[in-house]
């Protein structure tokens, strides 16, 4: 869990502006993205197997 301490003098507009910035570097927003939606088991599959398909093609240009 990401959390920040504000200061006593510090305004609300850069504590916000820090705790962005610790959410983004910790990854929380793409996971966030990926749970957003139900995924049924065949959509799960389908997607995995695009992601498989397209890191073999990768694999073959190197």
């Amino acid at each position: 869990m990401t959390q920040i301490v504000v200061g006593d003098n510090e305004h609300i507009e850069s504590a916000l502006r820090r705790f962005k910035r610790e959410v983004s570097k910790a990854g929380i927003f793409p996971d966030m993205r990926k749970h957003r939606h139900f995924e049924t088991p065949i959509e799960k599959r389908k997607r995995k197997e695009i992601a498989k398909h397209r890191q073999g093609k990768r694999r073959f240009r190197t």
